[in-house]
């Protein structure tokens, strides 16, 4: 008899219910519904850590499972911020000159109105229209739809050329990292129709919902956060335990092999591309409404490094590896460069975190990739008695970081 896939993946049901003692308990211990025992930016807090721990799962599938290290994914998440942040700002600078323009003696036409919005948000890169580009910038669903559709896009036809020309490797990291620093450079310029190195801001004030406390939304938001982990990550499991992921780790292990075996590789690969831009740009949705603003800088290659080394971290080619990584590495860096940790005094010398702490990150990882490259995730095999099967010496394929131990004895 067939198994379900819950019970083929117990992992997915103690993911699960992980994540909901985990809400239940912020809740209850939040400013809004409970004994205020945790603060509305903490909150705040965690729910962007939600967001990150989602496009961490967006890149251990794509890099994790299909072998592809993509050093451009966070340009798709800020990407997604902008496109929910236009909207944002819009709406809620329409509420503005709507109420400042009331006290008139006569009515505002929608012409005026619209001049009003476009002078409020434009007048500091000296512009007074609304670039094409807004367009669409009044209606939420239209935004919405955006989110998906300009990252998702982008990532199709960035995808289809690169996969097309069978670039992989080094050269198709650098050909993503190269994409991301052109898209941040564009978004610098004044006339992008983005406000330039100005950004968006004020996405933390959602239009209609002007009386409601910050400490209602912040919670809101957090449950939001949780809810789109939770559907993304029952998803991805279902996907990556099916035929699908059996494919795409082939791919990850010996991509020749499986073109030889008929199967359409750049198609795999270019479905994961655009599917994973996709989440991440949802999970840039999500975040910049509580991070409250987003410029250019949120694209800068850097950040996709960063996101690559959470899943390192974590441990890459287990789901649950990448949400612990990342939820690990951005409270700790929280902690580090917010002047928690306190200074260590040597004498000649004293060690300040927020000046050490990047350093301190990436010694961290490159110790596991050299000594531990299955990450913290990889606490787990132990917990279970898991080892790597005796294979006679015989390598499994390229990639230590994988659970191709584990998948053998399946």
């Amino acid at each position: 008899m067939t198994r379900t896939f819950l019970a083929r993946n117990p992992s997915v049901l103690w993911f699960l219910l992980a994540l909901a003692l985990f809400t239940l308990a912020i809740t209850l211990m939040s400013e809004a519904y409970g004994a205020a025992l945790v603060s509305t930016s903490f909150v705040k807090t965690l729910g962007k850590t939600l967001c990150l721990c989602l496009v961490a799962l967006a890149m251990d599938l794509v890099w994790g499972y299909v072998g592809i290290l993509s050093l451009g994914h966070m340009a798709f998440f800020a990407l997604g911020g902008y496109m929910i942040g236009m909207w944002l700002m819009y709406a809620r600078t329409e509420e503005i000159v709507i109420a400042a323009m009331a006290n008139e003696a006569l009515p505002a036409t929608a012409e005026e109105i619209r001049q009003g919005i476009a002078t409020q948000i434009f007048g500091v890169v000296g512009a007074s229209e609304l670039p094409p580009i807004w367009a669409f910038a009044h209606s939420l669903p239209m935004q919405l739809a955006l989110v998906v559709l300009v990252p998702g896009l982008l990532a199709l036809v960035f995808g289809w050329l690169a996969f097309r020309s069978r670039v992989t490797g080094v050269y198709l990291s650098i050909l993503t990292q190269a994409m991301t620093l052109a898209a941040a450079l564009y978004l610098f310029q004044n006339d992008s129709g983005l406000r330039g190195n100005n950004g968006l801001s004020g996405l933390q004030n959602i239009p209609g919902l002007g009386d409601v406390p910050q400490a209602d939304l912040s919670i809101w938001f957090f449950w939001a956060s949780a809810l789109g982990l939770g559907a993304v990550y029952v998803g991805l499991a279902w996907v990556v335990s099916g035929k699908f992921g059996s494919v795409i780790r082939a791919i990850r292990d010996d991509e020749q092999r499986v073109r030889f075996l008929g199967y359409s590789v750049e198609a795999y690969k270019l479905f994961v591309f655009t599917l994973t831009a996709v989440i991440a740009a949802i999970a840039g949705a999500l975040y910049y409404p509580q991070a409250g603003i987003i410029n250019p800088a949120e694209l800068a290659p850097i950040a996709s490094i960063y996101l690559a080394v959470w899943v390192a971290i974590g441990g890459r080619g287990r789901l649950y590896g990448a949400v612990i990584g990342a939820a690990f590495v951005s409270l700790l860096s929280s902690w580090f460069t917010g002047g928690r940790a306190p200074s260590i005094n040597l004498g000649v010398y004293t060690v300040n975190w927020v000046d050490w702490w990047q350093i301190l990150l990436g010694l961290s990882f490159v110790l596991v990739t050299l000594f531990a490259p299955k990450g913290i995730g990889g606490l787990f095999d132990l917990l279970q008695g898991l080892r790597a099967p005796n294979r006679h010496g015989d390598p499994m394929g390229p990639g230590d970081g994988a659970l191709m131990e584990k998948e053998a004895v399946e």
